[in-house]
């Protein structure tokens, strides 16, 4: 079984503010895409589970603000085990691509894409990635996050290639 270090598990933590984060493309949104997003602006309180070798709570903050245009800046720190993790971004509705994306980076050199579409009144982002570990072991990446009315659910998974062990966390954000 593979140790899962403090960096795999900021990597895991990445994952769960990237879900609840959001493109850096030129966003020309009509008044209802840009409303959808503007609407999740605030501040959001998140506490939920790690699952993996062991099983760890998970605590995050995630602040969402006015950007630039038509788009929503967000940045998020999460706690777990003695590690922090920080990520920031930006979410847009782009109109070339017909559909909401958002891209983050992070202080645990992993970044990524991950593309939204509306699902009733909400919004639900999914992201899969590749990416190596610290050892340089590749790891799949998925995360779904849900936007619907006044909360943020997010759903994340890191799957070792090589060993099949996996991360899993769950965490429901409200404002």
């Amino acid at each position: 079984m593979t140790f899962l270090g403090p960096l795999s598990r900021a990597a895991a933590l990445a994952g769960i503010l990237l879900s609840a984060g959001f493109a850096t493309a030129p966003a020309f949104a009509g008044p209802n895409e840009v409303a959808l997003l503007k609407s999740y602006i605030g501040e959001w309180r998140g506490r939920g589970t790690l699952v993996g070798a062991s099983t760890e709570s998970v605590v995050c903050r995630l602040s969402l603000s006015q950007g630039n245009s038509d788009k929503v800046n967000y940045s998020g720190r999460c706690t777990l085990a003695g590690t922090n993790l920080s990520v920031a971004g930006t979410m847009a509705y782009v109109d070339a691509s017909r559909r909401y994306e958002a891209a983050m980076t992070s202080n645990a050199t992993f970044s990524g894409i991950a593309v939204g579409q509306k699902r009733g009144s909400g919004l639900i982002f999914n992201l899969k990635e590749r990416t190596p570990d610290e050892e340089g072991k590749d790891m799949n990446i998925s995360a779904q996050i849900a936007l619907n009315g006044d909360a943020i659910s997010v759903a994340f998974e890191v799957v070792y290639v090589e060993s099949g062990d996996s991360l899993r966390a769950d965490v429901p954000f409200a404002r």
